[in-house]
């Protein structure tokens, strides 16, 4: 795989959800933290994704936002 985003974390999934149209995808990065994608149901389907795959999350944003109380 080769990809200009320079922003790919290697995790694993830990829990899929699907909807009639999207599904949401939790995967668990190495020191335990977990990140969350919003991907068409299609897609999920496609790639085959469910408990326990190893999969690259990719995140190209042009900005990151931060905030505090």
């Amino acid at each position: 795989m080769h990809i200009s985003a320079r922003n790919n974390l290697k995790g694993r999934v830990t829990q899929v959800s699907h909807g009639a149209v999207n599904s949401e995808i939790t995967v668990e990065l190495p020191g335990g933290a977990e990140l969350v994608s919003i991907i068409t149901k299609a897609s999920a389907e496609r790639l085959g994704l469910a408990t326990g795959k190893q999969v690259y999350v990719i995140v190209k944003a042009s900005d990151v936002m931060i905030a505090t109380e």
